[in-house]
């Protein structure tokens, strides 16, 4: 009988465990309308862990026109980076859909800077992507920014999302429960 009880404590703690796992962070509930979580995954670099992300997705979201639909990414880091470093490396990563004038590179960097801090390890930062509008960013669950420019919203998910993305398995886990 004590094996059972454990047994059922075990499994409801691992249920537990699973639903807020699952259960979208506030700012995502209150910009998407019953978000749904598409898929998560692991950033690792030289084999260590840099983020852990999540795509949260509304119903009738397609991942050829991802820029077409309200989503929102949710990565929470592993390790410490600095804002800046962040910021770099997400504008040199957009760079791959295509060039991007200097003036829009200067404009976005110095956006991206003030909306991404510095982060420790568990420090989560969630982008929203509304589409015709821009993006907004949260940073451990308070608003940090608003980038209203549709293009830099598009290409900055399509880091992610994009079929040219640099991470082609992080696209595919990310859209693990997408329907094709």
């Amino acid at each position: 009988m004590k094996s059972l009880s454990r047994l059922g404590i075990s499994l409801l703690i691992t249920m537990a465990a699973m639903s807020h796992a699952q259960t979208a962070p506030q700012e995502v509930t209150a910009d998407l309308s019953q978000p749904q979580l598409a898929g998560t995954t692991k950033m690792k670099f030289l084999g260590m862990g840099i983020y852990d992300a999540k795509l949260w997705t509304t119903a009738g979201f397609k991942a050829e026109r991802y820029a077409e639909h309200p989503h929102a990414l949710e990565l929470t880091y592993l390790r410490s980076l600095s804002g800046s470093a962040i910021a770099k490396r997400s504008l040199e990563e957009m760079r791959r859909a295509g060039p991007i004038d200097a003036a829009k590179e200067k404009r976005w960097l110095a956006a991206m800077e003030a909306a991404f801090p510095d982060v420790q390890s568990a420090d989560r930062i969630t982008g929203l992507h509304t589409p015709g509008s821009g993006a907004r960013f949260w940073y451990n669950g308070k608003l940090k920014a608003t980038i209203a420019d549709p293009e830099f919203s598009r290409l900055f998910f399509g880091i992610w999302l994009s079929q040219n993305t640099s991470e082609p398995r992080l696209r595919t886990e990310l859209l693990a429960r997408i329907q094709p």
